[in-house]
């Protein structure tokens, strides 16, 4: 009897669909959110000085621009993040795509250049404050 029943859990293990994982996107997703064949920057990470790029702008506080980068990309300029509600964010500053038609032309960001100005562009929607990224308040910068 036992038999049958360890049996009938197998078959029934076996007849379960599958979920497909989702792809790493060569770590640019790093909980590997992002829908098979949808790696919008790539699969080779890009690592970049975030104080390079926060130096471009200096109406903002360098610390902070830094501190955000690191905390949303870990200054990856092509990491991708695929959200619950189906958006992405992409990039150094991980810029949702609900931004890209207002700074890139409707296109992933993820030239850091490209992500830079689009979070240029974010920041002084935000009040010229970094209060739209929620790892804000992680950086002391809200």
């Amino acid at each position: 009897m036992r038999h049958v029943a360890l049996l009938v859990c197998l078959v029934a293990t076996m007849l379960t669909p599958v979920t497909v994982r989702a792809d790493s996107c060569g770590g640019n997703c790093p909980s590997d959110d992002c829908p098979s064949g949808q790696c919008l920057c790539g699969t080779s990470p890009n690592y970049v000085d975030a104080s390079s790029y926060c130096s471009q702008y200096s109406d903002w506080d360098q610390n902070c621009c830094q501190c955000i980068a690191n905390a949303e990309s870990s200054q990856n300029a092509n990491a991708e993040n695929y959200n619950d509600n189906g958006s992405y964010d992409i990039g150094l500053y991980q810029i949702n795509d609900v931004n890209w038609n207002s700074c890139s032309s409707g296109s992933a960001p993820c030239d850091p250049s490209t992500n830079l100005a689009c979070a240029h562009k974010v920041w002084q929607w935000g009040g010229s404050t970094w209060r739209l990224w929620s790892t804000c308040g992680g950086c002391g910068c809200c």
